[in-house]
């Protein structure tokens, strides 16, 4: 039955597109919407019903009335249904981003529908000025007990700036032996911007041991939203285990050669005394 009622709504959608019955409203977060549908009497038993249909939900009934003039409300803390002048109004109190979806306002009687009105409802949360991360791993090779700087560069757009803005600067480790990330560093008001504000520069600087290995994120929590940067992997390379260099790699190569030599003439000097004593018996 849901498969056939879903069916019949993609069908009459379309052709409520055809009688301008359908419409797309974009609203901001925490904003008040009205929705209206008109209330023309056919038969003294049609009622009108408004529902909504959210993208993994079953459809959602939100209120009923008569085509007649009826005076009950219908209310919960967040919708409010009721008559209007030859209207039937749905009314959504301080719309959450949730709420997006499709609205139908239908009038039904025995073994019929129409679909009145229909309505695509897009709430907006409040959106940040943050438009990109960018880390850069170190310059160079760092080893044991030296210390290194990572940088955070966080670009904004202040245009695109639609709530009030206060936002942290987080580091995050992943160490190549760890399941979950580890928090580090939480920036104060250190930043160092340019002349537009457009692009601020977050440091982390730390002495480093073997054990600080991995990779180190950049994580901007602003407007209830989190923005992770693309990381920056730090290598340590132990000076107890540095990679020999050609003078040191010929040297062994020499060295096993003349163990190598030294063990063959042992051998042959060996051989040759049993021969010797063989011929003297």
């Amino acid at each position: 039955m849901f498969v056939i009622f879903c069916f019949l709504l993609m069908i009459r959608v379309g052709r409520c597109i055809d009688d301008q019955k359908f419409d797309v409203k974009t609203v901001a977060a925490q904003e008040n919407v009205t929705l209206t549908c008109p209330r023309e009497k056919r038969l003294d038993d049609e009622k009108l019903y408004w529902i909504r249909i959210i993208s993994g939900h079953q459809p959602e009934f939100l209120g009923r009335t008569f085509v007649f003039d009826y005076e009950e409300v219908n209310q919960t803390p967040h919708f409010t249904t009721k008559q209007g002048p030859g209207t039937f109004i749905l009314h959504i109190h301080q719309t959450q981003i949730s709420d997006t979806g499709l609205y139908y306002c239908i009038g039904a009687e025995t073994l019929k529908m129409i679909f009145l009105r229909g309505v695509f409802l897009k709430v907006e949360g409040p959106q940040s000025s943050i438009s990109g991360i960018i880390q850069a791993p170190p310059s160079a090779a760092v080893h044991p007990g030296e210390s290194v700087s990572l940088q955070c560069s966080v670009l904004s757009d202040s245009e695109k700036k639609t709530c009030s803005e206060d936002y942290r600067v987080h580091w995050f480790r992943a160490g190549s032996h760890q399941s979950h990330p580890s928090f580090i560093y939480t920036h104060g008001n250190n930043a160092e911007c340019g002349n537009s504000s457009q692009k601020c520069f977050y440091n982390f600087s730390k002495k480093v041991s073997v054990s600080d290995a991995g990779t180190y994120y950049c994580a901007v929590a602003a407007c209830g939203e989190v923005m992770i940067g693309n990381g920056a992997k730090l290598d340590i390379k132990d000076s107890n285990k540095r990679p020999l260099n050609h003078t040191e790699i010929a040297l062994c190569i020499v060295c096993a050669a003349l163990a190598a030599s030294v063990t063959v003439s042992v051998y042959l000097i060996w051989t040759i005394k049993n021969k010797n004593c063989n011929c003297e018996r």
